[in-house]
């Protein structure tokens, strides 16, 4: 595992389950649990990560480490359910969120799908898990094509026969991860001046550190704003899992009308959602701000068939006390140029690479202390994934929506999995079952920051 694989890993434990997922709903009828069960092991080997199992070592002296699972049973990560005949959106909200929130067992694959059946005009819908060390959400997108084609009428491969390989003894892993624990710094430091020869110039290492450096005022500045205290504290095991819609083309619209990226609009509404959960709480002041981790993806455009996880990450302040929706676009706009400008993402890349040179064990520790340490720098996530303009279809049936799921974890209970499909972008909500009983105040309040928005973009300037 790499660094970042091994964190998301470590930190692991019975109030944060970390992995991600997805719910899919298609059209109906519902295909059968078996026609399910030979799509999968049609494309298991295609994806071999998915008959693979963790394997950690004694006092983490090296990373853990994937090994093929002498037990694997196709039956036990594909499953099959039903809501009450007929199933609408909070039968399937309400089943997501528990099955969301229970862990993964750690002694096998790291992934489940459930088969729902009983949804409302005849629909069906299947909602995957895969645990974050595995995957990240624009590899994610990638490993699709194990459930989904772009064609109506497909056919399946016949299976192939499989048989694991046999894992590696004890005593050889501990070798190697003591060798690992020595030689990865080395190897990286001498990867130095390679990856100093592969800058399109040889300045341009010394301008991304003068673009960061001149962004640090800044960046200081947005890191001091007042933040909501509510939206930090402990967890625990339980998840509200909730839904938000809006069509791409609205957000052209907005886009044409006032200007700023479809991300900036996204997070615009958002912010409008912050404002009311806030606003309805009683706690909204002056000057507040909700501060967001904003991922970037750092993976190259060769690199999409790649299992493992490339990504780094930006801070945007949400400005929730800002009354006029213009300008809590424009707050996000000028956030938003100037961290593209700094070079930060790429920045925080290097940072995150540099876990690397970190001893596993130290890692484990690292990673188990910033997850559970007593913060307020941050307050949520918000992870935008786009997805494919085409439609996509699993055993002939067309899928029509996809919702995201992020974990949460440490002190912050909300994180906000964003998703393109077609001309729909939607919100999958996650927060604390305890410290937000309100989430769906947030899900709302984000639909009503597009139809702000909207209203803003159909008056005549003037």
């Amino acid at each position: 595992m790499s660094a970042m694989d091994a964190s998301f890993y470590f930190v692991e434990d019975e109030n944060v389950p970390m992995h991600v997922g997805s719910v899919l709903v298609f059209e109906g009828p519902a295909p059968s649990y078996g026609d399910v069960i030979r799509l999968f092991l049609s494309k298991m080997d295609s994806v071999p990560r998915y008959r693979q199992r963790v394997k950690s070592l004694p006092l983490h002296v090296g990373r853990p480490v994937w090994v093929d699972d002498d037990h694997f049973q196709i039956l036990y990560h594909v499953r099959h359910t039903a809501v009450p005949s007929p199933g609408g959106d909070d039968q399937l909200r309400n089943l997501a969120g528990r099955l969301f929130a229970q862990r993964l067992d750690l002694s096998k694959p790291l992934w489940e799908v459930w088969l729902v059946e009983g949804l409302e005009n005849g629909r069906w819908a299947i909602i995957s898990k895969v645990h974050h060390c595995m995957i990240d959400g624009v590899a994610g997108t990638d490993l699709m094509q194990l459930l989904l084609d772009w064609r109506e009428e497909a056919e399946l491969p016949e299976p192939k026969e499989w048989k694991p390989q046999p894992s590696p003894s004890q005593l050889d892993l501990v070798v190697d991860g003591v060798r690992d624990a020595v030689w990865t710094p080395v190897k990286h430091l001498a990867a130095i001046p390679a990856f100093a020869r592969s800058l399109r110039s040889g300045s341009e290492l010394l301008d991304i550190g003068r673009a960061v450096l001149g962004s640090l005022p800044g960046t200081a500045k947005r890191l001091t704003s007042s933040t909501a205290g509510s939206l930090n504290g402990p967890i625990g095991p339980h998840r509200r899992w909730v839904w938000a819609k809006a069509d791409l083309a609205e957000v052209k619209k907005i886009r044409k009308s006032v200007g700023g990226t479809v991300n900036d609009v996204i997070l615009t509404a958002i912010t409008h959602g912050f404002r009311e959960l806030l606003a309805k709480r009683g706690e909204l002041v002056d000057g507040q701000v909700v501060r967001t981790m904003v991922p970037v993806s750092m993976r190259a455009a060769d690199e999409h068939d790649r299992l493992d996880n490339r990504v780094s990450a930006v801070l945007v302040n949400l400005p929730v006390s800002t009354l006029e929706p213009l300008e809590r676009l424009a707050s996000i706009r000028e956030q938003m140029d100037d961290l593209k400008g700094s070079r930060q993402a790429a920045g925080a890349d290097v940072l995150t690479k540099a876990g690397n040179f970190a001893a596993p064990t130290l890692l484990a520790l690292g990673s188990r202390t910033a997850m559970r340490f007593p913060q307020q720098l941050l307050q949520t996530v918000t992870t935008n994934v786009p997805g494919p303009r085409v439609p996509l279809f699993m055993l002939g049936r067309a899928l029509k929506e996809i919702y995201p799921y992020v974990p949460i974890a440490s002190t912050m209970r909300i994180s906000i999995g964003i998703f393109s499909y077609l001309d729909q972008i939607t919100f999958g909500i996650n927060a604390d079952f305890d410290g937000v009983p309100d989430v769906q105040v947030l899900a709302d309040g984000i639909r009503a920051g597009f139809d702000e928005l909207l209203a803003v973009a159909a008056t005549p300037a003037g």
